[in-house]
């Protein structure tokens, strides 16, 4: 059996039967698996995810049962096996076609005639699987094809319009890419770019954050040993904005209030010089340990943790900090080119109550503000109700805030991640 195809198997069956994150789901079985092309396993895993909904549509036109009574395990060989023989070039149809067969004979015996049957239908009639009417329905056609929950396509157009949220769509198909923040602690720029050149790397410069590198060649970059010392972190362009647009100073104190996984808390102190303090508060004591790993490899001596709930106060750190981050809990569909299992989320009850939370979290993040200084809220979402609306019910209700920049990154324009930032200014007036 294909080692590469039995880890992809086991990391979508993960994300399917175990909500798993697909980035972990896909670490996790690469270890576990040993497969020969780590690369072949990722781009079926993500191609597969990316294009879920499309292949089922394209699955039902090719099986006389109801879709939804299939096992998952039929349906995930089903769908790998149909985006092999439509989307990668590079697989020979015996070989999407026979591998199929073998994965079904060991994790759905007895259904390898099966599938095998609907795969050579889909190779012989592959161009006569219609698509919906767009004009009759063209919510159900994009979500059909840009593979994306309707409720989400329905609020996009609600907010952005047919055409942006179009392009939003298609975009979150592409490929993310690798973006690194230089550790300004341990080098510069110039240096590691060419110390990564001469790995074998290819990195060019990013034209939205001074300290970010774009890597866009190089295998097992994260098991070099220049990461391993601590020269450089794996973060978003948008992310690194974010810090960038909070601007903290060497000596001040800043107050991380969602700080988990880190990358935030731990380029701010890259930003200070290491000098100042940090103090980084999650509800998880677990992801806690995990940033103080990270600032061990880093260099980072600043950071202080503690497991807190962001909904409640800390009298502790009452008008204590320079600059307090409220990087909150969202639904995420910002990133969703690097998390397509985003998009299949039903609607539930959790979403609709999430700006209540956020506006919770950033009233009580508001209390640690001196005087005079920043309070900033960010999230990694495209969707106002959490971005913009839950800024606007907080000033309504805090007089003494008001906005220096606000920034809605979108990922068609900017080429970033999806995210959302707002400066504000506390004011140093006692009224």
């Amino acid at each position: 059996m294909d080692a590469n195809r039995k880890t992809a198997y086991y990391a979508l069956m993960d994300v399917e039967t175990k909500s798993s994150y697909s980035n972990l789901a896909l670490n996790h079985q690469i270890i576990l698996g040993k497969p020969s092309s780590p690369s072949f396993v990722r781009g079926l895993v993500y191609g597969v995810l990316e294009n879920k909904i499309l292949l089922d549509h394209i699955i039902e036109h090719f099986i006389t049962s109801d879709i939804d009574k299939l096992k998952t395990s039929d349906l995930v060989i089903l769908r790998m096996g149909i985006y092999q023989l439509g989307y990668m070039n590079s697989v020979p149809e015996y070989a999407a076609v026979n591998e199929s067969v073998v994965l079904a004979k060991k994790f759905c015996k007895g259904r390898e005639g099966f599938i095998n049957g609907v795969l050579r239908s889909y190779i012989r009639n592959r161009h006569a699987v219609p698509m919906p009417d767009r004009s009759e329905d063209q919510i159900k056609y994009l979500s059909i094809k840009y593979s994306c929950l309707e409720w989400i396509v329905e609020m996009w157009i609600d907010q952005y319009g047919v055409e942006t949220t179009e392009q939003i769509l298609k975009y979150s198909q592409g490929n993310p890419g690798l973006c690194i923040r230089v550790n300004t602690l341990k080098t510069g720029k110039e240096d590691l770019m060419r110390r990564l050149t001469e790995k074998g790397f290819e990195v060019k410069e990013s034209q939205i954050c001074d300290s970010a590198l774009l890597v866009t060649k190089g295998n097992r970059l994260l098991e070099d040993s220049l990461y391993k010392s601590g020269l450089f972190s794996v973060q978003d362009e948008s992310s690194m904005k974010t810090v960038e647009m909070m601007d903290p100073k060497p000596g001040e104190m800043v107050v991380d209030v969602c700080a988990a996984p880190g990358g935030k808390t731990l380029a701010a102190a890259e930003r200070m010089s290491n000098r100042g303090q940090i103090i980084a508060t999650d509800i998880y004591l677990r992801k806690l340990t995990l940033i103080n790993k990270e600032a061990d490899r880093l260099g980072v001596s600043i950071v202080k943790t503690w497991p807190w709930d962001a909904t409640k106060v800390d009298s502790e750190l009452l008008e204590k900090a320079d600059r307090v981050l409220a990087d909150v809990p969202c639904s995420g569909l910002g990133v969703i080119r690097r998390k397509p299992e985003i998009k299949y989320k039903k609607r539930l009850n959790e979403f609709d109550s999430l700006p209540i939370k956020q506006l919770e979290i950033l009233k009580v993040a508001s209390k640690y503000v001196k005087r005079g200084g920043i309070l900033q809220y960010s999230t990694c979402t495209i969707n106002k109700q959490e971005n913009e609306e839950v800024i606007k019910e907080f000033l309504k209700k805090n007089k003494s805030f008001s906005i220096v920049e606000e920034r809605q990154f979108m990922p068609h324009i900017d080429r970033t991640d999806g995210f959302y930032v707002c400066k504000m200014v506390r004011s140093d007036s006692l009224i």
